[in-house]
């Protein structure tokens, strides 16, 4: 079992060694285009790292991350770091929240001040943030079965998993190997595949259309980037701050379907990225893409009843084909990929209510 409990203490020197790369900065000139055409612009850039080097305060979001209770556990070979919160209740609903790529627990930490009526365990997913590198072999079925035996220490049962970007592909996982209440995911079901396309009516067919012209779907190819050469990247990111920043800001960007500037969520972005910076963890969270042999969306699952935060792009006769789904939103406020960072209360109040439903299921 042994449960340990663990504090976030980076030392001042290793603050330092940040502030002395950032200042040290060797900055290209900036290429012809408008905007991001060309990437994350200099200008743009130049100022969000002074403000990492001279505004940003990490020390008072150290803080504010150690007032969660957080814990280190051996499973399966890694050393897995979670927070758990426990409710005011007793006989609160257990809710296990699982983060994308590239963020990390950082996504949750307005969230959670939401969810004071559920026990809420968040987990670090291997190769993340606090969590040791995982070895070769892991994949989202591997992390599921890490998950249930988490939650199996922590005594709990019929509880209920989220999880978003690579989350959503845990999420599944677990309900495969453990007896959950439901899953709960913020998107990504029921995308159409090229063989369902000729079936898709004009409406169908539209909403696909403008959902291929997005930028997350349209940018950086992340996923052949990390498939193919994480260590070559790696080095980059691990040496120099603003190299590291710019990698973050453009997949931040190319995320935002709602258009919300970064500039107005800088402090959680910056906050999630001094995590990666600091625990040196940008090569070791791309397992997922370089274990894999190419994208593929969400599987679902019939093991326990589904909802989702927005069911659009996703077409919800689509997903039903592989889970069985009783929450399907259409008009819950949209916005960031990280709608659950984004949008913490809104993201809160339909999780709670997906959680009422499958409770009155049982």
């Amino acid at each position: 079992m042994n449960i340990r409990p663990f504090r976030i203490d980076i030392s001042d020197a290793a603050l330092a060694d940040l502030r002395a790369r950032l200042t040290q900065t060797r900055w290209p000139a900036p290429l012809p285009g408008e905007g991001w055409d060309r990437g994350v612009p200099v200008d743009w850039l130049r100022e969000v790292a002074s403000y990492w080097t001279t505004g940003y305060d990490w020390r008072a979001h150290e803080a504010r991350l150690n007032e969660f209770p957080q814990f280190q556990t051996e499973i399966d070979g890694v050393d897995l770091h979670f927070l758990h919160v426990p409710s005011a209740s007793p006989d609160a609903t257990p809710v296990l929240l699982t983060h994308g790529w590239p963020n990390s627990f950082v996504e949750f930490a307005d969230l959670i001040e939401h969810l004071s009526d559920f026990h809420v365990v968040v987990p670090s997913l291997p190769g993340f943030g606090f969590s040791s590198a995982p070895g070769a072999g892991w994949d989202a079925a591997r992390v599921a079965r890490a998950w249930a035996e988490l939650m199996r220490r922590l005594g709990y049962r019929d509880y209920v998993v989220q999880g978003g970007d690579l989350g959503a592909y845990v999420a599944p996982e677990v309900a495969r190997v453990a007896p959950v209440l439901g899953v709960y995911i913020t998107a990504g079901l029921g995308i159409p595949t090229e063989a369902d396309l000729p079936d898709l009516d004009s409406a169908e067919r539209l909403a696909f259309t403008e959902m291929m012209s997005q930028d997350w779907m349209n940018g950086v190819d992340h996923h052949a980037l990390l498939r193919t050469a994480p260590q070559t990247f790696a080095y980059g990111w691990n040496d120099s701050p603003v190299a590291a920043l710019a990698w973050m800001a453009q997949k931040f960007h190319e995320f935002n379907a709602g258009g919300r500037p970064l500039d107005e969520m800088l402090d959680a972005f910056l906050t999630n990225l001094s995590v990666y910076w600091f625990t040196g963890t940008f090569g070791t969270s791309s397992w997922s893409f370089y274990s894999s042999t190419g994208f593929a969306w969400p599987r679902g699952q019939k093991e326990a009843p589904t909802g989702v935060y927005s069911g659009v792009p996703g077409i919800r006769r689509l997903a039903a084909r592989e889970s069985e789904i009783v929450h399907w939103p259409v008009d819950n406020p949209a916005g960031h990929h990280f709608i659950a960072m984004d949008q913490p209360e809104a993201y809160a109040a339909d999780l709670a209510r997906f959680v009422t439903q499958v409770r009155s299921m049982r």
